[in-house]
């Protein structure tokens, strides 16, 4: 075996590429018992603590799995490809219908848990998004995607925010994409102002099935509009 000696830092992560190298490379094949740590590390000039964390990177990844009392074996030669770079992949159909999902369900929690600093941020965010219809579609669309994470996060539950919090970049790239594609912005530079607004006062009011019902028709319309064009 000769992988070559690293350089001074960052050494788990050059560490970490050699190792998955060795495997993506099929030069050590799924089922290969990769070498000691011991050996490792003198094949690759670090300490075994590098090393350590190196192999807990690559089982992170899928690619290799300790078992006890026979060693580390290599389980897949390619990597898990992780959520954000799926989510970058995908049709924008796809995301929608997830993000009706997620955002329909967090618009009925919102309604029923929202507290009086939600609501000040709710209409806060409205006003935003509203300023920014005499602005262009990079700011229109940021603001826009503001207020639905303010909707999100007003349900007060710290996993369905991370969890939007992960649709966010994309999101943007791809809502910007949706308004000049669509053209959505032309007859009307405040496009979903009204629908926005029963949503505001829909959460603010208490009324969890009308907050779900307001948002589920405005993402739905869209998609629609997306399944109608070819290709998307």
């Amino acid at each position: 075996m000769s992988l070559g000696a690293l350089r001074p830092s960052p050494l788990v992560e050059q560490a970490t590429d050699h190792l998955r190298e060795q495997i993506t490379s099929g030069e050590w094949a799924v089922g290969t018992r990769l070498p000691g740590e011991t050996t490792l590390a003198k094949a690759l000039g670090v300490g075994r603590s590098t090393v350590r964390e190196a192999l807990r990177a690559l089982a992170g990844a899928g690619l290799v799995q300790a078992r006890q009392g026979s060693g580390v074996f290599v389980i897949a030669d390619k990597p898990h490809e992780d959520w954000s770079a799926r989510l970058r992949r995908a049709a924008v159909t796809d995301v929608y219908e997830v993000r009706v999902l997620v955002e329909v369900e967090a618009a009925r929690l919102a309604a029923r848990r929202r507290t009086e600093a939600d609501v000040t941020a709710l209409r806060e965010a409205l006003a935003r998004r509203r300023d920014a219809g005499n602005a262009g579609d990079a700011e229109f669309v940021r603001a826009d995607i503001a207020l639905h994470e303010t909707v999100v996060a007003a349900a007060n539950n710290p996993v369905l925010t991370g969890l939007f919090a992960e649709f966010v970049p994309v999101l943007e790239q791809r809502l910007l994409d949706l308004v000049e594609l669509l053209d959505l912005r032309s007859g009307d530079p405040h496009h979903g102002d009204e629908s926005h607004a029963a949503l505001v006062d829909a959460v603010v009011a208490g009324d969890a099935e009308a907050a779900a019902r307001v948002l589920r028709d405005e993402l739905e319309q869209t998609l629609a509009l997306l399944r109608s064009r070819p290709g998307r």
